[in-house]
């Protein structure tokens, strides 16, 4: 799609789902709202809404904040971004009055805002008027979107806060305290990371435990530096100041375990007025725990090294290898499948191994010296170091192999998974995660082992290692499909399932004359 040639673009294909490049997260603050109250100031919330075939549909909307002119919504909205599709939004403030619901009135529009998403994340943050119906602007009101890529998911963390003995604010009854963390950027500005509730009438308040991503904590830097505010609720949107303390997601790690963290809330003019002033109060983190998410590209960047095994269907139902028609005839002037089907497979997988060494096998075949059947032999015939160099390697290998054996039967997969699998438990025991196994067996077709090579799978799904399975030829391939697991969880004969769904079923005949 992306390298179409000078001139006209190509259409897209109808049925291809256009890939999601990535997630954005948007975060929404407005400033000079039109006071719809009279009595007091608007209760602002904002939706947005997405155009899909023409219509406007909302995707979401924020808290509504009370009492206040100029919010700033806690609220992360998430949208998918395709970079080649124009997404148009709107965003849309209202004054709510809580009971009727939002968007319902014309006099509670506040005014509303257009742009698209690849706007927003070409300029990073986004200013602009807000308008009224028929084009008129909405006195002085701004919108401001800013947006952030969320960058390889790489997992959130959950925090549990409480605070201790803070300063009361409230004359006829405690203060109702509630946190505010903010991240603070590169350039000096404050982004909103997260608001508690409000607990009510208590200087010693536990709030509730809350998850948001390393991404919009910390932008995934650990010594990046967050300002953690203190505020005395307050219904008409004049929260009282209680304290506030500096601290970073390093410093947070310390509350993992038994440990708890603790930071003194300090009131800076109370600091400069008041002799022995100590604190406003102590805010705890009681507990932190990390989920982390990694992708497949963290694991290659922190060095994990892919390695390859080929296993190739030498049964009798490919054919006579001297014949024309068979699977594995070997053909001066073209490869074939087996050959064609390795090649495609391998030439990706080698990029992520190093040593460029693979180890190649077969299966189902009379082999020498004494012509027994095998169901995991080298092909290079050393039973020591099955590895070849190279895809080119393994081509010879299985060039110079064909000779020597006699195609025979049954199909049994089984074995090769298992030996594979003996080698990834190895590695699985060292806790490195320095090594993952890909296992790609080329096949025409029926598994004779089916219930055997079931287990085998789910054994294997707990292991680092995946299998690919590529039907070579114009076979039925029933097995494969159910091996693969798409229409269904793959279970063991005693009804085990996979821990992870690691097969993947490939009919070659499908993609062969694909680029």
């Amino acid at each position: 799609r992306a390298t179409a040639t000078m001139g006209e673009a190509p259409e897209p294909s109808p049925q291809a789902p256009l890939a999601v490049l990535s997630k954005v997260e948007l975060r929404v603050s407005c400033r000079h709202l039109l006071d719809r109250d009279t009595l007091n100031k608007s209760d602002p919330c904002v939706l947005l809404l997405m155009q899909s075939q023409g219509q406007w549909m909302e995707v979401d909307r924020s808290e509504v904040i009370k009492s206040n002119l100029n919010p700033v919504f806690a609220k992360i909205f998430t949208v998918d971004y395709y970079f080649e599709e124009v997404q148009k939004l709107r965003f849309e403030v209202y004054d709510s009055h809580g009971h009727t619901g939002v968007g319902t009135h014309d006099d509670d529009f506040l005014g509303g805002m257009e742009c698209t998403v690849g706007q927003i994340v070409a300029q990073k943050r986004v200013t602009k008027p807000l308008f009224l119906k028929y084009g008129k602007f909405a006195g002085k009101s701004t919108i401001t979107v800013i947006s952030e890529e969320i960058s390889g998911n790489n997992g959130y963390v959950e925090l549990a806060f409480r605070a201790k003995k803070l300063d009361d604010k409230d004359l006829f009854s405690k203060s109702d305290p509630f946190l505010e963390i903010y991240r603070i950027d590169d350039d000096r500005s404050e982004q909103l990371v997260y608001r508690t509730e409000v607990v009510k009438n208590n200087l010693s308040p536990i709030w509730e435990p809350f998850k948001v991503s390393l991404n919009s904590l910390c932008s995934c830097e650990e010594k990046r530096k967050l300002r953690c505010v203190v505020w005395d609720y307050d219904s008409r949107g004049k929260h009282d100041f209680i304290g506030e303390f500096f601290t970073t997601f390093e410093e947070m790690q310390k509350a993992m375990g038994e440990n708890k963290v603790q930071w003194d809330c300090m009131n800076p003019k109370y600091k400069i007025k008041k002799r022995n002033y100590k604190n406003s109060g102590v805010v705890v983190l009681l507990d932190l725990k990390i989920h982390r998410v990694y992708s497949f590209l963290d694991y290659i960047m922190g060095g994990c090294q892919i390695h390859f095994t080929v296993a190739i269907d030498f049964t009798a139902s490919n054919g006579d290898p001297r014949n024309s028609c068979s699977l594995h005839y070997i053909n001066p002037y073209q490869p074939n499948e087996y050959l064609k089907a390795l090649v495609a497979v391998g030439e990706i997988c080698q990029d992520y191994d190093s040593d460029k060494k693979f180890s190649a096998l077969g299966f189902g075949a009379r082999i020498p010296p004494k012509y027994e059947v095998s169901h995991d032999f080298a092909i290079n015939f050393n039973p020591d170091n099955d590895e070849c160099e190279g895809i080119q390697g393994v081509v010879e290998s299985y060039q110079s192999c064909l000779p020597k054996i006699q195609l025979y039967g049954p199909t049994n997969v089984a074995p090769i998974i298992s030996k594979v699998a003996r080698v990834a438990a190895d590695e699985e025991r060292t806790k490195e995660a320095s090594q993952y196994f890909i296992l790609l067996i080329l096949t025409d077709g029926v598994v004779t082992d089916m219930a055997d090579t079931r287990e085998a799978i789910v054994r294997a799904s707990y292991l680092p290692m995946s299998i690919i399975i590529v039907g070579v030829g114009n076979a039925d391939f029933t097995d494969m499909q159910i091996l693969d697991g798409d229409d269904g969880v793959l279970r063991s004969p005693r009804g085990e399932p996979v821990l992870r769904d690691i097969v993947q079923f490939v009919p070659f005949r499908e993609f062969k004359n694909v680029s």
